[in-house]
């Protein structure tokens, strides 16, 4: 099958996810993050590369979904009532800087020699940044649901909105160069009818969706209501561009209004796998679209408008966040994420060559523009990472373990320290608490407690934290690996004093046992048995029956450790119970006698195989 005719065909299937799979990986290997990895890979499959594939619009078209879809997800998760309260972000501080940007890059358009009309559409396509690469990055950086986070997707729905307005300036000044298309809506028209479409979707949402999807979930098909989170996703992206608006404003609206839904996690499940693959294709079709042969022919004025393009924009950016009280740091990063150039650029550059406001080799350039300096944002992310020092948190109120004489040490004040320190407090014993977290430190302030702020895993902080004087010493820390080297530097500098430790798992209290700990406890076994007690009482069982059942689990666990601490995780098998028949293997012939132990080993093995299994309560 060639991989060169016309359409999209299974050859080319091939080459998009073969790509994917060698540089996605290879990029990430080398933190460069996955957009690059997807930008690069278009890059050398696409026309002016290898040209295994010929037509990137073509894949562009349909790979804009993943845009769409990744926008439903984000309105699932952004409720109205949260949406309202970002109102002055998305009013206030998005159109300030599309504002903004879009005055300063027009100004440099026209220093450059382009004429005004054509330096606003450039300007006006580089203003609007990616929010298929800002919405990547935020995720893979897992900083969407942050304070900052929320910030950056309420400009880019404002830059969504933003669409409507730049579309009809478009006709305008194609109205005004004699280029008048006669198909197009008047400017009146279109925003009647972006108003009318965004209103005819908010009463559809609020009262057809939810009884729409219980009326599917009635009917027990699953690829129905998979069919229907589909429908539901590209139906209002349609609906929305029809009127204007666009694809991913659709889409990230039907989220908002199925964001309080019985349905909405069974949505985010079903639009998930479909979200990123689509995404990646995305990046490779726009890594395809970067024309070689006009970077090559004008690379000078390419590269000096992209350096010159990101750098004014980054500047206007920060400006305005500065005025609206972004801290210094929180402005550079917003200033690196949203200086490039977007998706949208490569249709208002296309409606205004086809209205004559700028010519072919301009719209190339500036198309070329916009998809470089959207490749070079992962780059800028990763540099500003690197020459930004790490962010100190505020130690207000905070005071370093010195000097502590406690009769107990807890290390570590989380929820689980926090539980132990009541009964030790109410019989009035004097308790030292460290923790290395200063955010905890500073919450567990609000509720009474003095936690001082230190490194329980370091020996000068044990020291300072009097650990050579405590009785005892609570080891509360949340990773196993830690509290391991905290038990190592105890039981070998301060052997006098008790050691008891909290326990992640199984295999984490026999290491604790076998270093010799005086006390552990799996963080989660009380309360397991707590709820297998309860469970038996509510189903109907007797407490007095109840009880006894779960001292028998209590000794079967107890004789299943020690036979681990004897013969590694897998011995004791037959002394838990399981809800499935394991099958025992039968001999072809029946042996004439019994079977007859050769060694100690054995004897246990025969033993514990012949054990009837006691009736359960």
């Amino acid at each position: 099958m060639a991989t060169d005719s016309a359409g999209l065909n299974l050859g080319h299937a091939v080459v998009l996810l073969g790509a994917a799979v060698i540089a996605v990986p290879l990029f990430r290997r080398l933190q460069l993050g996955s957009v690059l990895g997807y930008l690069a890979a278009g890059l050398i499959i696409g026309p002016f590369g290898l040209a295994l594939i010929s037509e990137p619009e073509t894949i562009l078209h349909v790979a804009e979904l993943g845009v769409v879809m990744f926008l439903f997800i984000i309105g699932l998760e952004m409720r109205p009532a949260k949406l309202w309260n970002l109102r002055r972000e998305i009013f206030g501080l998005g159109a300030l800087q599309v504002v903004v940007c879009a005055a300063l890059l027009s100004g440099i358009g026209v220093l450059a020699g382009l004429p005004p009309a054509a330096a606003v559409i450039g300007a006006s396509g580089f203003v609007l940044s990616s929010t298929a690469v800002i919405m990547k990055m935020l995720d893979e950086r897992g900083q969407t649901a942050t304070p900052a986070g929320q910030r950056a997707v309420s400009i880019l729905l404002l830059e969504d909105l933003a669409v409507v307005p730049l579309l009809a300036m478009v006709a305008v000044l194609a109205s005004l160069s004699g280029q008048t298309d006669e198909a197009a809506r008047p400017v009146w028209l279109s925003i009647l009818l972006a108003i009318g479409s965004l209103a005819a979707l908010l009463a559809a949402g609020k009262w057809l969706l939810n009884p729409f999807f219980r009326l599917l979930a009635r009917a027990g098909a699953r690829e129905i209501l998979t069919a229907a989170a589909l429908l539901v996703v590209l139906g209002s992206a349609l609906f929305l561009d029809w009127g204007g608006l666009s694809m991913a404003m659709g889409a990230f609206m039907a989220g908002v209004l199925l964001s309080e839904s019985t349905f909405r996690h069974q949505l985010e499940a079903d639009i998930e796998p479909f979200r990123g693959i689509l995404l990646g294709l995305f990046f490779i079709s726009v890594g395809m679209s970067l024309n070689l042969a006009v970077v090559a022919t004008s690379w000078a004025l390419i590269a000096g408008g992209v350096v010159i393009f990101m750098v004014v924009k980054a500047a206007g950016i920060y400006g305005v966040a500065r005025l609206f009280k972004a801290s210094p740091r929180e402005a550079v990063q917003r200033a690196a994420l949203f200086a490039q150039g977007g998706e949208f650029a490569f249709v208002l550059y296309a409606a205004a060559l086809s209205g004559g406001v700028i010519d072919a080799r301009t719209s190339a350039i500036m198309t070329a523009i916009v998809i470089l300096s959207m490749a070079l944002t992962p780059l800028v992310i990763i540099v500003l990472d690197r020459l930004t020092p790490a962010l100190k948190r505020s130690m207000d109120g905070v005071e370093e373990a010195n000097g502590l004489q406690g009769q107990v040490l807890l290390i570590g004040f989380g929820r689980f320290s926090q539980l132990v320190s009541q009964p030790l407090l109410a019989r009035g014993f004097e308790i030292s608490l460290i923790e290395n977290d200063v955010e905890m430190i500073q919450a567990a302030a609000n509720f009474g407690f003095k936690v001082y702020y230190g490194d329980g895993a370091r020996l000068d902080v044990l020291r300072a934290s009097g650990a050579e004087t405590a009785e005892a010493i609570m080891v509360g820390v949340d990773k196993p690996e830690v509290a391991d080297h905290i038990v190592e530097l105890v039981k070998a500098e301060f052997p006098h004093a008790k050691l008891f430790v909290r326990a992640y798992d199984r295999g984490h209290s026999m290491r604790l046992t076998q270093a010799g700990v005086d006390f552990q406890i799996r963080e989660t076994f009380e309360s397991a048995i707590a709820m297998g007690e309860r469970l038996l009482v509510d189903l109907g069982v007797e407490p007095e029956d109840a009880a006894e059942t779960l001292a028998e689990v209590r000794r079967r666990d107890e004789e299943r450790f020690e036979a681990q601490l004897v013969g590694g995780i897998e011995a004791g098998r037959s002394l838990m119970r399981g809800n499935m028949v394991t099958p025992q293997p039968t001999p072809f012939s029946k042996p004439k006698g019994p079977a007859q132990a050769i060694n100690p080993e054995a004897a246990q093995v025969l033993e514990e195989s012949t054990r009837k299994p006691e009736p359960a309560a």
